[in-house]
Parts: structure tokens; sequence; C-alpha cells
């Protein structure tokens, strides 16, 4: 997984559990480079990680780009979802810079959508692309103590909660990741397949 992101690696391996398959995160390798997220979708930036890390390890690789666009603010924070209140922010900064934007806006006004897209490549190149997504809006207050990013300000609309109140056994079958995922699973099933039939 071209990723040291700690929360991201736990909501993968969770959705992902069951393959069989050990899963490595960058900091299982030395000297491995912090691959610049400077594409201008999530797509690009997802496809640019998992070929180079994939590249450089000579094994199968996914890499993982999200974020959230908001509709009343044109689709920010978008690919800068992760630096929206600028360098070395922390995921409170975020929520804070966003809800602060959002001000005196209503409900209806603050429809949002988190969107994930995830690469697959091997050392050949890439495997397969997956992408999912979850509507809601944007709460008024941060609630919930768990996940991590924009979880205590994203309500999913049919639970009438945060991500963050949710908690990950919910959040992980509903959540844009959780989707994205369950499209990769079928790539990566089908690829570890193939490589059992040639080997």
């Amino acid at each position: 997984m071209a990723s040291r992101n700690k929360n991201k690696a736990k909501e993968i391996k969770d959705i992902l559990k069951g393959q069989g398959v050990s899963i490595l995160t960058l900091d299982n390798f030395r000297n491995l480079p912090e691959v610049e997220e400077d594409g201008e979708t999530f797509e690009e930036n997802a496809k640019k990680k998992a070929l180079t890390i994939a590249k450089l390890t000579k094994r199968l690789t996914i890499a993982d780009d999200s974020g959230l666009e908001v509709d009343a603010l044109g689709g920010l924070p978008g690919v800068r979802s992760a630096r929206f209140a600028g360098v070395g922010c922390t995921y409170a900064d975020n929520n804070r810079k966003l809800l602060e934007m959002l001000e005196g806006f209503p409900k209806a006004r603050r429809r949002a959508r988190f969107l994930c897209t995830i690469a697959i490549a091997d050392g050949a190149g890439l495997v397969g692309i997956a992408s999912g997504q979850s509507i809601g809006h944007i709460g008024f207050v941060p609630k919930g103590r768990h996940g991590f990013g924009y979880d205590p300000v994203f309500v999913a609309p049919r639970c009438k909660k945060t991500f963050a109140e949710l908690g990950p056994r919910i959040k992980n079958k509903i959540s844009h990741r959780a989707r994205a995922l369950a499209k990769a699973r079928a790539i990566i099933e089908g690829y570890l397949r193939r490589s059992a039939a040639v080997s």
C-alpha cells in the first residue's frame, strides 16, 4: 500500500481482510520516496503513487487518493483535501477552515461528497482503477470520536450521523473507500488467480 497514513492503512486492511495476503505499507521498506501528489485529479495521483511504488518494490501495489468535494465551495477542498488549511495542517485545522467557509449556509446548501480512487499496479504497469463515492452533507459542528480527516463533519444522510459517530464497523460498509475497495478487491482477486495459474 503506497502510503504511510496509519489511519488509512488500518481502514484498508479491515476492509480487505480475508484475502489471504499480507498488506505492507511504505513503513515496511527502507528508502522509499514520498510520491508528490501533484495531479489535478484523484485518479492522476493514485496512478502516479501506485506505478512509482510498484516499480521500486516489484510488488503488487495499491494506492488511494481521496478527498471531499463541497458543492457550495465549487468542489473544494477537492484534491487538496489533506492540505486544505495549509502545509503541516491537522485534521482539526481542515475541519475548522471548512466550517468557517460554510458559516451561514443552510443545510440545503451544504451538500458534499467523499470521493476515492484506487489504482492497482505491479512492476509491469497499471493493473486496474476503482472508484467510489459517498454523498451526504457537511454538519454545523464536528461530532463523533471515530475515524479521521473530515469524518467528524461529514453526515451520512441515511444514518443522520457523521462518519465519526458511526464508528468503523458501519463506516467501512458505506464509505467511499469501502465502495472503491469492493471493486479493487475483485481486481486484486483476478490478478492473484492469474498469477497463480501462471506459476
